[in-house]
């Protein structure tokens, strides 16, 4: 069902000072991966109607990066969602059917994320015109759960253990080989609710 532009749901309250604040947050969330980053309910996201089966940080993290030069793939778990004319009407972005075209894949569900390898991996002399997938965890946990990965490398103090619920059982094998081509690769946020957590391409994972 084709969503009418009066029934297109609110973004942000604020857009140049609230796509600033989750700027800030991705920002931290890449640099400092396995850190879970939380939005403000009361903040950036006050106001904001979530599309249906959109996790508001992830929604928020899109309102934030897409703009009309971006290309954007959403995967079968938003066919029935408002999602696409949400963005389409806050963002200007582009949407594409084919993940390999995108800049941005955004997963409603963790199963539903793409082969690594179709996905834009950048070059060597351009290593961020790679896509970012933004993907809806079932849930994201930090030490003090329970943790199945261990995460080192760049922006890890020796290692911090965490976990991503609701991937699918390749996923790990496809990272791995994602990463024998760095600088090339893919970088990932994770979400749940309001938090979210980064794993970019120089982050090494054991478990």
């Amino acid at each position: 069902m084709q969503t009418q532009l009066k029934d297109v749901g609110r973004g942000f309250a604020q857009p140049a000072l609230c796509s600033q604040e989750v700027f800030r947050h991705v920002l931290s969330a890449l640099s400092l991966p396995g850190q879970v980053q939380t939005l403000d309910h009361d903040g950036v996201l006050a106001g904001m109607q979530t599309p249906r089966g959109a996790h508001p940080a992830a929604a928020a993290l899109l309102l934030a990066l897409l703009d009309q030069d971006c290309k954007l793939w959403l995967s079968p778990g938003f066919d029935g969602s408002d999602a696409a004319a949400w963005l389409r009407f806050h963002t200007g972005c582009v949407l594409v059917s084919n993940a390999a075209q995108a800049d941005f894949c955004w997963m409603a569900h963790g199963t539903e994320l793409p082969p690594l390898a179709q996905l834009a991996q950048g070059s060597a002399e351009y290593p961020d015109t790679s896509a970012t997938c933004i993907v809806q965890a079932d849930s994201l946990q930090t030490p003090g759960g329970a943790a199945a990965w261990t995460l080192r490398g760049p922006g890890v103090n020796g290692s911090v253990e965490m976990h991503v619920g609701g991937l699918a059982p390749g996923f790990m094998a496809q990272r791995r080989e994602s990463q024998t081509h760095f600088p090339c690769g893919v970088d990932m946020l994770f979400t749940h609710g309001q938090t979210l957590v980064g794993l970019p391409r120089s982050t090494m994972i054991e478990g």
